[in-house]
């Protein structure tokens, strides 16, 4: 996708994301609430305090076909367990013990806030075009940190963690 395409798509969805957002936000519980024992070993109470979780069937995901957005197709028909949008991440009902999928989605809004919405976005965008989803470089940042949050009790810094893997000083 050229720079002038994205440039075209964004604020359609981004708009997207925001009314979805708002129409779920009765449901939204924030993450810090949820009690999960190992989270604030690895991420801050700030951040556990505002990222927000929404349970439901189905994670939604925007019509990026119906946008002209065909190449994205793979990431539009996944049966994700979980999907990140700014603050907030949709889950499957039947994840909501899944202490390891919430450290895999609150990567995702460490990301967001680091690289706000549009850069976020297109850096998203940008690695599911070029390698596709599950070897797109946020996922990979975030499946691998919560492999080694699955595999070790060592707690580490997640905010130091992707800052650093950004390339953020």
């Amino acid at each position: 996708m050229t720079q002038q395409e994205f440039d075209a798509k964004y604020p359609l969805i981004l708009g997207w994301i925001q009314e979805t957002l708002a129409a779920h936000a009765p449901k939204a519980r924030t993450v810090g609430s949820l009690g999960f024992p190992r989270l604030p070993q690895y991420f801050s109470p700030q951040l556990l305090s505002y990222s927000k979780v929404i349970y439901v069937d189905a994670v939604p995901k925007p019509p990026l076909s119906k946008l002209g957005l065909n190449q994205f197709s793979e990431f539009e028909n996944i049966d994700a367990s979980g999907v990140t949008y700014v603050d907030t991440f949709f889950a499957r009902h039947e994840t909501h013990n899944d202490e390891s999928l919430h450290f895999h989605e609150l990567i995702h809004v460490v990301q967001w806030k680091m690289l706000g919405a549009k850069t976020f976005m297109a850096a998203y965008a940008e690695g599911l075009e070029r390698f596709g989803y599950r070897n797109s470089p946020l996922e990979v940042m975030a499946y691998n940190a919560q492999n080694v949050f699955e595999k070790s009790a060592q707690p580490f810094d997640v905010e130091k963690l992707v800052k650093s893997k950004l390339g953020i000083p």
